[in-house]
């Protein structure tokens, strides 16, 4: 299969094709869908895990296998790298709602630590916790194209004409029907 140059977009025949070959086991078609996206997917997932990104590279071997066990599911109606994003999107949440059960003990906070500051960082890291969980639930209540636009404009810092590029829309097109019901 042919790629594009680096930063050109797929188009949705040839995302289907790569699908397609990657259901009748294609090994080279395996090969290809993993360079094509396993960069994109690593650099997503390790701008979200700061400075924890040694837990990357196991994240995005997790993206890559629920991707293969749902590739039946692919429709067409949107690219392979958004879908994958949404995957690796999901992990990094399950990861840090993960983080969020463990709570640290104060028992096994250090000796060497004045107790004001551990107090202080537990209150910092409660009121962080609380925050999280009516973010992700106000984020929970969206439909799914809203929840991806806000993660693309706020939390990738995306122009509006990289967001339309992504969609297939133009960026009038993008913002008019997004907002205007929101």
């Amino acid at each position: 299969m042919k790629q594009p140059p680096s930063g050109e977009k797929r188009s949705a025949s040839e995302d289907l094709d790569l699908v397609s070959a990657l259901l009748a086991r294609d090994r080279k078609a395996a090969a290809e869908f993993v360079s094509r996206y396993a960069d994109r997917v690593y650099a997503y997932i390790c701008a979200r895990l700061l400075p924890q990104r040694d837990l990357a590279e196991d994240l995005v071997q997790e993206v890559f296998l629920v991707a293969r066990e749902r590739l039946k599911e692919i429709r067409g109606q949107g690219s392979l790298e958004a879908w994958l994003l949404g995957i690796a999107r999901h992990k990094v949440a399950d990861h840090y709602r993960e983080r969020l059960r463990k709570s640290v003990s104060l028992d096994e906070e250090s000796d060497d630590v004045p107790e004001s500051a551990v107090l202080a960082s537990w209150d910092e890291n409660l009121d962080q916790e609380r925050l999280r969980e009516r973010t992700l639930r106000v984020m929970a209540a969206l439909p799914e194209r809203y929840r991806l636009a806000l993660l693309w404009r706020y939390w990738e810092k995306i122009s509006a004409r990289e967001m339309a590029a992504r969609t297939g829309k133009t960026e009038k097109a993008q913002f008019r029907r997004e907002w205007r019901n929101a």
